[in-house]
């Protein structure tokens, strides 16, 4: 086996391109991308990075869900391959780079090693998870958690976006119902790029973080039922208001979220009231709710006194049912050392400052890291700004994260040859 190039570096320019360019599928007026799952926009990037990653040599197929797997073949077909990669869905109001960024510096990296003649021991795989973003259909990440068993592919299948639309509908829709069985795609060991979507690496002036752990999540979707009745007629005392309970639900999470702090968050993301009026007195709520802590004993918490909050503010408010259904839930997560390490030591390598990190947003990884050693790149963004039009990073941090990708993946898969 051959000595693993000590400072490859990947084409920043080539990787720069790519980022604007898949920006413009799903283009917003304010710099922005609106791209979500299974959406025709999702159709043109997809159909993009598959052109894209065949015209790079690789083999690519498509499972039953939509999650696209690059297969870049190494000297030793005998191992599973290395992966890598991210998604390229994004939120109704969100940016060039959340999981983007990860996808296209794994195709980058492929692209460096075809540059410089270097073959792999094991093979590469880069992988597009579907759903990543969870703002069609929930969960988030139903792709990962599919493939490893977290959900059954019919469950999937037949979740329905706002529009009733199901997912099996969707993926029909835009032609990517793939022939491969859900979690069929072998992996050894898996990489995921990613830029922070929080303030911590700008505010330190570090340039590359160093995942080791993830942040628990709880989803709930809530229903309220009150009365509908007219907003001047009815006293007080007799109405049975879903909206003013709701307000109590509000208020109730962020109490117990800062109860629990600073480890802990929560969050009421998505509100809707049914046929409304401004002189009738709300009669429906439905509404989405989230907990997150990196501790397991505090996730545990959070649910509890939330159970306990909703159950005393509906047995407050006589007439008004409250109906809580837990969604989706994925204790903490803890990386693997092994590719901690790899990639720790592709940072000092290469001359990247970088730090520990705890990721505060879900990730595939966080799926992927119950079946296989898996850890995550983080890259700064600008103000720590996600979720948003206005996300932004530099060409230099990008680059410098899919250089750190590079030599992780050379580290864990070894060099065959080079040139």
């Amino acid at each position: 086996m051959s000595e693993k190039p000590s400072n490859l570096p990947v084409n920043s320019d080539r990787l720069w391109g790519t980022i604007l360019e898949t920006a413009t599928f799903g283009a917003t007026p304010k710099g922005g991308v609106r791209r979500l799952t299974l959406s025709q926009e999702d159709r043109k990037v997809r159909d993009w990075f598959k052109a894209a990653c065949e015209a790079a040599g690789c083999t690519v197929t498509v499972d039953a869900l939509g999650n696209m797997f690059a297969l870049r073949p190494g000297r030793d077909p005998s191992r599973a391959p290395i992966g890598l990669g991210s998604h390229l869905d994004t939120q109704p109001t969100g940016g060039k780079f959340d999981g983007i960024l990860g996808t296209l510096a794994a195709l980058e990296v492929v692209r460096t090693l075809n540059d410089a003649g270097i073959e792999t021991e094991a093979p590469l795989c880069v992988a597009n998870w579907t759903n990543e973003e969870g703002s069609r259909f929930a969960p988030a990440m139903m792709g990962s958690a599919a493939f490893v068993g977290d959900f059954t592919v019919e469950n999937i299948l037949g979740r329905k976006d706002a529009e009733g639309v199901t997912v099996k509908e969707a993926l029909e829709a835009i032609g990517y119902v793939g022939a491969a069985p859900v979690g069929s795609q072998p992996f050894e060991a898996f990489v995921e790029l990613h830029i922070e979507q929080g303030p911590i690496l700008e505010a330190e002036s570090k340039t590359i973080g160093v995942v080791e752990h993830g942040q628990g999540i709880v989803w709930y979707d809530g229903h309220i039922t009150g009365f509908e009745s007219h907003a001047g007629s009815t006293p007080m005392p007799l109405r049975r208001d879903a909206l003013a309970t709701f307000s109590q639900i509000v208020l109730a999470v962020e109490a117990i979220a800062r109860k629990h702090g600073p480890d802990a968050v929560g969050t009421v993301g998505e509100v809707t009231i049914a046929n409304p009026s401004r002189n009738v007195i709300p009669g429906e709520v439905n509404f989405t709710c989230e907990f997150r802590s990196p501790h397991a004993e505090i996730l545990k918490s959070l649910e509890t006194d939330f159970a306990a909050a909703v159950a005393e503010i509906a047995a407050g408010r006589k007439g008004v049912t409250v109906e809580i259904e837990q969604v989706w839930r994925k204790d903490p997560t803890h990386f693997d050392p092994k590719v901690i390490g790899a990639i720790r030591e592709a940072a000092e390598g290469l001359g990247y400052s970088n730090r520990p990190m705890v990721s505060g947003a879900g990730h595939d990884a966080f799926n992927l890291a119950t079946r296989m050693p898996v850890a995550m790149i983080f890259v700064p963004c600008k103000d720590g700004l996600s979720h948003n039009e206005l996300e932004d990073a530099t060409q230099a941090d990008c680059t410098a994260g899919a250089n750190v990708l590079l030599h992780t993946v050379l580290s864990l898969a070894g060099v065959a040859n080079a040139a």
